[in-house]
């Protein structure tokens, strides 16, 4: 039962397993839903899919699925055999209404006669459709060239525009991997990196130890206290600015105020397309109000996490020579300031705004991900999910 379905949404990318088909078989058979698509749509997708970004792929290989189907009798019909059907049916039956089946010719002539009765109602329907469409009354259609005109295909006045199906509607289809992100989407994948403990002044009602100390005190009210759960996760994030990283400037600001929201311990300092023996974080100082990089490393501990945003396109003099700043005369190349980073920090990487089919094709960025040990990744929410996962191995 349902393995096709199963199969389409394989084909589809979705993440299911037997165990999820399994919970769905379950739920149908307790009779959540009966006959009614939009019923199984919202049922099959709470048991088959366990994160929202799938929304979108669920709906597609929904749509492609049950194209054309608006209720479940036909695939029923194809799920269970028409013997246990029978034996189903007449286990629901009283014996006084099987007795007046039986007088009438039984089971099988009770369903001709329903389905004469079907197909006849469907017959003057079809007529009734036929006549209001002669006469300029047909209900509103979806062909955009017959807008606002009667008939099967216009959208006539005072009557109802049907509702599109659910799963063809796609609310989701923004979550999806490689569409463009949000500051909400952003949040989502950094919480992926928190890392929760109880610190600090024990303000919160522990209940679970408030119930255990009360029933040995032989239920005298203890009360227990604890300390509120806070990330203690502690982050460097490191923004170039200014030349190529202009085109990027919105999708960074969503980036920045996210990680501000979902990061209590954060240090942001700004650079321009590479790190060099100084950083700031104010850009309209930036040439009077510098931080020594040899401050940072000598102040924020190895345990914090370092990350870089950057598209890391430049001429690859600037990382590799002594000079090659496009703004100043840098001592070091600035190679040897990302070697001390890597030395220190054990979790750092790289995100990377442009596509990644796109890096092979610059010398700069191959250099830039070698150096952080190949853990660039895009600045997607599929590249953030993986970047945050790095940084949590």
């Amino acid at each position: 039962m349902l393995v096709n379905f199963f199969l389409t949404l394989k084909k589809y990318q979705l993440p299911v397993t037997i165990r999820e088909l399994l919970d769905l078989h379950q739920a149908l058979n307790r009779h959540l839903v009966y006959a009614n698509i939009d019923d199984f749509y919202l049922l099959s997708r709470a048991c088959l899919v366990k994160d929202e970004k799938n929304y979108d792929k669920f709906d597609r290989a929904f749509g492609a699925y049950f194209k054309g189907l608006e209720d479940l009798h036909g695939l029923l019909e194809s799920m269970i055999p028409d013997e246990w059907m029978r034996r189903e049916f007449e286990k629901s039956l009283t014996p006084e209404e099987l007795k007046k089946i039986n007088d009438l010719g039984g089971l099988e002539k009770l369903f001709e006669t329903f389905k004469k009765e079907l197909e006849d109602a469907a017959k003057k329907a079809a007529e009734q459709a036929a006549r209001d469409a002669k006469n300029g009354q047909g209900e509103e259609g979806d062909d955009p060239n017959q807008q606002g005109k009667k008939g099967p295909g216009g959208k006539g006045k005072g009557k109802k525009q049907k509702a599109k199906k659910s799963w063809k509607q796609r609310q989701y289809k923004n979550l999806d991997d490689s569409v463009e992100l949000g500051t909400r989407n952003i949040k989502i994948a950094l919480r992926r990196l928190r890392k929760f403990a109880r610190t600090g002044h024990e303000v919160e009602l522990d209940m679970p130890e408030t119930i255990k100390h009360t029933a040995d005190s032989g239920g005298l009210l203890d009360i227990r206290m604890r300390a509120e759960r806070k990330n203690t996760v502690k982050v460097l994030l490191f923004f170039d600015i200014g030349g190529s990283m202009d085109a990027h400037v919105r999708v960074c600001e969503e980036l920045f105020s996210a990680t501000r929201t979902e990061f209590k311990h954060m240090e942001s300092f700004y650079f321009h397309n590479f790190i060099y023996e100084s950083v700031w974080k104010d850009n309209r100082r930036r040439m009077n109000e510098r931080i020594p990089t040899a401050d940072i490393l000598n102040k924020y501990a190895h345990d914090y996490k370092v990350v870089f945003v950057g598209d890391a396109t430049m001429a690859p003099y600037e990382i590799t020579h002594a000079g090659g700043s496009v703004e100043h005369w840098n001592e070091e190349p600035g190679v040897n300031w990302m070697n001390r980073f890597t030395t220190i920090y054990d979790k750092l990487i790289w995100i990377n705004p442009t596509p990644r089919d796109t890096w092979e094709y610059s010398s700069s960025v191959s250099i830039t991900k070698d150096l952080v040990g190949g853990d660039m990744y895009p600045l997607t929410i599929a590249g953030l999910e993986d970047a945050m996962q790095s940084l949590t191995r």
